[in-house]
């Protein structure tokens, strides 16, 4: 009995087993640290993916606010500022969309928007060949349509209006933003109210335009060209400022003529554009009443109009 106590005895002393218990403690401790360590690492690469979405989406948000079009839309309604097209062929460019008609080689309307961040950047060249529009689907008017006619190709899109890169000009030269003009108007009076709008998107930081010729019938003075292209007896303007908490509108309707007149003298409401062209302006972009009350107006009120620029037309651009 004693000696099996000290054979047992010895061999607790010896055997490895109470070692390797110890060992393999510590072992289950490093393996349990180890474990621990890659949750959490587990848990931190999580909270950063989490983070990450948020981000991207706070920042698709802020996105979308920084191109807000006005106080009345947000991009997802960008192309709420359009008329109604008549001809159902709207080409839309990078910088102005338009309405075009195949019957008279021009479109019934061009829409844009002129902002005051555009207009004080560095002005690039005015381009120099006019280019027909291949975005037309049976091709637009083409340069010589227009050549020893009598008549200018007038901008409906100004250029002056997309001076701010080289793009935006090419694209104001396409033959599908030409109307015919009488020099004496497109030089003229035609260009004062140009002028005179860019002056106001300075003022009130953006604006909405739409130009166009009026293409009814009984308001075709002729057609040019190998195209036929018509020859209207009248153009209009519509200018829409909806930026601030002054929210207003003002139209023109001038004929294709040279004038000694004001531009004030032809201002004219949008609901009686709208009825003279058969058009539908701003219908899904302003809610109806404040629709109602821009498309009514007739007034100047809160417009400027440089007398300068006016003498200037009377007594240099008149005169050609």
């Amino acid at each position: 009995m004693a000696k099996f106590r000290t054979n047992h005895s010895k061999q607790e002393v010896k055997d490895p087993i109470g070692k390797g218990a110890f060992l393999s403690g510590k072992m289950n401790i490093f393996r349990l640290i180890i474990g621990l360590v890659f949750i959490l690492v587990i848990l931190y690469v999580l909270s950063q993916v989490k983070i990450d979405s948020w981000s991207t989406k706070q920042g698709t948000s802020n996105n979308s606010q920084d191109i807000t079009l006005s106080d009345e839309k947000i991009e997802g309604a960008v192309k709420s500022y359009f008329p109604e097209s008549t001809t159902g062929e709207v080409v839309e460019h990078k910088y102005y969309t338009l309405s075009y008609s195949e019957e008279h080689e021009q479109a019934e309307w061009v829409a844009y928007k002129l902002t005051e961040d555009n207009l004080r950047k560095k002005r690039v060249k005015r381009a120099k060949k006019f280019n027909p529009d291949k975005s037309i689907e049976g091709t637009s008017a083409y340069h010589n349509d227009y050549t020893r006619s009598g008549y200018t190709r007038g901008h409906l899109a100004p250029a002056g209006d997309m001076a701010f890169s080289e793009e935006a000009m090419r694209e104001s030269f396409y033959m599908s933003n030409m109307s015919p003009q009488l020099k004496e108007f497109n030089g003229g009076i035609w260009r004062e109210l140009e002028e005179t709008v860019r002056n106001w998107a300075y003022d009130n930081d953006e604006l909405y335009i739409v130009s166009g010729p009026v293409l009814k019938e009984g308001h075709i003075i002729k057609q040019i060209g190998r195209n036929e292209v018509s020859v209207p007896d009248l153009f209009y303007k519509i200018v829409l400022d909806i930026k601030g908490s002054d929210k207003k509108a003002v139209a023109f309707l001038m004929p294709n003529e040279r004038s000694e007149k004001r531009i004030q003298e032809y201002i004219i409401s949008i609901d009686e554009l709208e009825e003279l062209l058969g058009i539908n302006f701003f219908a899904d972009f302003l809610n109806p009443e404040l629709e109602e009350e821009l498309e009514r107006s007739r007034t100047s009120k809160g417009w400027k109009f440089d007398n300068k620029k006016y003498k200037t037309r009377i007594n240099k651009w008149n005169n050609f």
